[in-house]
């Protein structure tokens, strides 16, 4: 495994994260999520190959994703040797003080542990002023109950005022962006990243293989998350019949390389300056080939031929207003 370091900060991460949406209770968000056994199995893989970056959030399975990760931590590896990230906002109050204040502690209490390396706002809240909720993070770094703080998903112009609201009050920036960005979705390209560039704000994109699709030839899965993770329908079929020209050239590459798709769509993500992809994983094997794509380096020719077919995509992200309490997932497909 290799490492980076997060941001400005002294936080080590492996290249690689781990994300944990995929552990959880059944039904309580997703179908196809793994039990608390079968994560404990993907965590401690996880953790053979040298990945010490985990990623989760207070909403993932009724926080029951949070209580996985943490028993599995706790089960196989010092604390001080694991990154964990976690986030706030699809909760009640959003990213209000007295939101940010109680989430926290339920997320410290639910993961067994009395800090949290990096604590990320899962989106932007239209309701709150950026003032509060920059003062709020800061309170919890300068309580100790967290190391760094990250945001998620959204506009360049919102990132770039939390970022100088910090800045002007003294109060803890941003060190990191789990934004969504795949060679299927590039829209961030335009503001948000070169934004992030430059702050030194380190990368950690969400579905970095969108949703599977750049790990296999053919559109659909028969997979039971193929079947049924209707938000990641949402996010990428109506796109299906311009990406799939994309898909079709991560294949070919891949067969020049002789390597996996997924190989290919992880390559193109350090190419570009990412620090780390978070990978959901249902099966170890998923695992292995991620850590295996730090082998693979791409030509700037094959970088020009993976991105030439891209074309402009709806918004898929980034929210232009807050949504009604209770809903946690946002683009799923009715």
């Amino acid at each position: 495994m290799e490492y980076t370091t997060l941001g400005n900060t002294d936080i080590k991460i492996s290249k690689v994260c781990v994300g944990c949406m995929s552990f959880g209770k059944a039904g309580t968000m997703h179908d196809w999520t793994l039990d608390e056994e079968q994560s404990g199995a993907v965590i401690r893989h996880a953790l053979d190959l040298g990945i010490n970056f985990f990623d989760t959030a207070n909403g993932y399975s009724a926080g029951t994703s949070e209580e996985y990760l943490g028993r599995a931590v706790k089960k196989n590896i010092a604390r001080d040797k694991v990154v964990l990230a976690s986030k706030v906002y699809f909760n009640e109050g959003r990213l209000s003080r007295e939101a940010i204040h109680r989430e926290i502690d339920g997320t410290l209490k639910r993961l067994g542990t009395d800090y949290l390396d990096l604590y990320i706002i899962h989106r932007f809240d239209y309701d709150t002023p950026i003032e509060e909720t920059m003062e709020a993070l800061d309170d919890l770094v300068r309580a100790g109950k967290v190391r760094a703080l990250g945001a998620s998903a959204m506009y360049g112009y919102q990132f770039y005022n939390m970022q100088l609201a910090a800045r002007d009050n003294n109060w803890t920036p941003f060190s990191a962006m789990e934004n969504h960005y795949n060679l299927l979705y590039r829209e961030d390209e335009r503001e948000l990243i070169p934004i992030c560039r430059q702050m030194n704000v380190s990368l950690m994109p969400y579905s970095p293989l969108a949703a599977g699709h750049l790990a296999r030839p053919q559109w659909k899965s028969d997979s039971l998350r193929g079947r049924t993770d209707r938000t990641a329908m949402g996010k990428y079929d109506r796109m299906e019949e311009q990406d799939i020209r994309i898909v079709e050239r991560v294949k070919e590459v891949a067969d020049r390389h002789e390597c996996r798709m997924s190989q290919i769509a992880l390559a193109w993500q350090w190419k570009k300056g990412v620090a780390s992809p978070i990978v959901g994983a249902t099966k170890a094997q998923y695992l292995d080939d991620a850590a295996g794509a730090l082998d693979v380096e791409l030509t700037p020719q094959d970088v020009d031929y993976l991105e030439e077919l891209y074309v402009p995509h709806p918004i898929v992200g980034a929210i232009d207003k807050n949504p009604e309490q209770g809903v946690m997932l946002l683009d799923e497909k009715k």
